[in-house]
This record gives C-alpha cells, sequence and structure tokens, in this order.
C-alpha cells in the first residue's frame, strides 16, 4: 500500500495523522481510497474530478505529470502541495 503524506491542512479529516497508508495504482485510486477511509478527503483536492491549479502531486519525488492517471506502486509515496504564488 502506498505511503501518502497528508497536508497540514487536511489533518483534521485523518484525525491528525501525517501520513497513512492506503492502495492504489493511480493517484485517483490512491484519493478514492483515502476517501473510503477518510471522507471528506476528495472535496478537499479535487474540484469537479479534477486536481485545481492549486495542488501539485508527487510520486516518489517527481511531479506526477500525468496527474490523477499517474501510475502508483505498493512501495509509492504520494504527497498532495499546496503550489503557493507570491510577488
Amino acid at each position: 500500500m502506498a505511503l501518502v503524506w497528508i497536508p497540514s491542512m487536511m489533518r483534521d479529516l485523518t484525525d491528525g495523522q501525517d501520513c497513512v497508508r492506503v492502495g492504489g495504482t493511480t493517484v485517483a485510486e490512491v484519493i478514492d481510497s483515502l476517501e473510503s477511509v477518510y471522507p471528506g478527503v476528495k472535496d478537499r483536492l479535487l474540484v469537479r474530478r479534477f486536481l485545481p491549479p492549486g495542488i501539485m502531486v508527487s510520486v516518489d519525488g517527481k511531479r506526477a505529470l500525468r496527474g490523477l492517471e499517474e501510475p502508483v506502486s505498493g512501495e509509492s509515496e504520494v504527497r498532495f502541495l499546496p503550489i503557493m504564488a507570491g510577488g
């Protein structure tokens, strides 16, 4: 099962846990697995079934260029990162 690092803004949904293990072979399946265990996660991560421009996902330390279709292995680390802009 993949290790998913939970952003601080979502830890209220995971009882304060900063990382959890869930199944899935793509980022989309990982999100579905998260949602089944921690209801509300999907609503915070997706907008109309898509990752919004303000959230980036990485798998095994690399930006997931295929987005929700990015492959995930049982040993993968998945991170959802808010994109910060400044000026």
